[in-house]
């Protein structure tokens, strides 16, 4: 597996950047030699149809996949929905059914925040998750985000070098 400098690398994972031709497969349904068996996921082909609308996300601090290291199977994604509000960047992740339960989430998403951090003018990566989904409350809080709002049945988290 090849890496650009753009690409996290974390203990197991490689978080690298779409092409336009990986979502143009993922929106045909062309499958790719390097993607686990349940890649893409619902959500996976949600930003792959949305990259062409937001060419940002394409870049560093856009959408990636993320790819185990083990492997060099795209196993998700995991993004930010550039450009930040006010200093503020959302993240947005999945990982495939058969290769959750193994960090890899918790894994991605606290490089991502961390590296989103360095961007000019981003203080907080927030994310919003729904209480009906704890798995992925811990993801965020095993990450390093702190809940900072509840407000029905979604909890907002945020990560930000002030722990306060």
């Amino acid at each position: 597996m090849s890496s650009s400098p753009a690409d996290l690398i974390t203990e197991r994972l490689v978080l690298r950047t779409w092409t336009a031709d990986e979502a143009t497969a993922v929106l045909d349904g062309t499958r790719s030699p390097h993607w686990a068996a349940d890649f893409p996921a619902e959500g996976d082909r949600v930003i792959a149809g949305l990259l062409g609308e937001n060419p940002a996300w394409l870049g560093a601090h856009g959408h990636r996949l993320v790819v185990e290291r083990a492997s060099g199977s795209v196993v998700g994604s995991i993004g930010l929905f550039w450009p930040p509000n006010d200093g503020v960047l959302e993240i947005g992740y999945g990982i495939v059914a058969s290769r959750r339960g193994r960090g890899y989430a918790t894994e991605a998403a606290r490089a991502l925040a961390e590296f989103a951090l360095t961007a000019p003018d981003v203080h907080t990566v927030s994310a919003g998750v729904e209480l009906s989904n704890p798995s992925s409350v811990r993801v965020l809080e095993k990450a390093g985000f702190r809940r900072w709002t509840t407000d029905g049945s979604t909890a907002r988290f945020r990560f930000t070098l002030d722990p306060r």
